[in-house]
């Protein structure tokens, strides 16, 4: 889509650089978020037996094998990157013409930096759904449950697929102010969009 005589276009988009600085940072308020309630609910369950119910495995005299948790530790952590794509995706899948066929997904090998990019243009408002989508679904859902079951890895794994949505976050910020139904055309190789406003009348 091109700015045209109904349209004016304008480029949102920040460096990717900064924008995981600023993820590490993210962090701290996370944690807060996270960790309070998840204490005040379990304090008395937090224990020594417990934390070494969480490492999953161990050897016959009692020791951790670093090689086998490690391995779990990395797929759990590649699904969960793979599927926060596929969300992001799915979602705006919803919202296009063309369904699936809108959506490519590639790495930014520069970066290493997985990405989901929508080929039409979106309303806002269904830009800032499939944005979020992927905090809620692996963060903000697998925290909750944790809340419930009192599962450390499922706390552990909702604060740091949280914190990956940071970028999400960030580009969301940035439309929050603009008209719900004017246009977003996501950036095809940056951490950012267009944002295309109708001309009033």
């Amino acid at each position: 889509m091109k700015e045209n005589d109904n349209y004016t276009r304008e480029l949102l988009t920040f460096d990717l650089i900064k924008a995981n600085l600023y993820g590490m940072f993210s962090i701290i308020p996370i944690l807060i978020i996270y960790l309070i309630p998840y204490y005040f609910i379990w304090q008395d369950s937090i224990n020594k037996k417990n934390l070494k119910d969480l490492l999953i495995y161990y050897k016959d005299n009692g020791y951790l094998n670093p090689f086998l948790v490690g391995f779990i530790v990395l797929i759990a952590l590649t699904i969960g990157i793979i599927l926060h794509e596929l969300i992001h995706g799915i979602t705006w899948a919803k919202y296009t013409k063309d369904g699936f066929k809108s959506i490519r997904f590639g790495v930014l090998w520069k970066f290493l930096t997985p990405y989901c990019h929508c080929k039409e243009p979106l309303l806002v408002k269904h830009y800032i759904i499939g944005g979020i989508m992927p905090a809620i679904v692996l963060g903000l859902f697998p925290a909750l449950l944790s809340f419930i079951t009192g599962n450390v890895f499922l706390l552990i794994f909702g604060i740091f697929f949280t914190m990956a949505g940071f970028g999400d976050f960030m580009i969301i910020f940035m439309l929050l102010k603009e008209n719900k139904n004017s246009l977003v055309l996501d950036h095809p190789s940056e951490v950012g969009c267009y944002i295309y406003r109708e001309h009033e009348v």
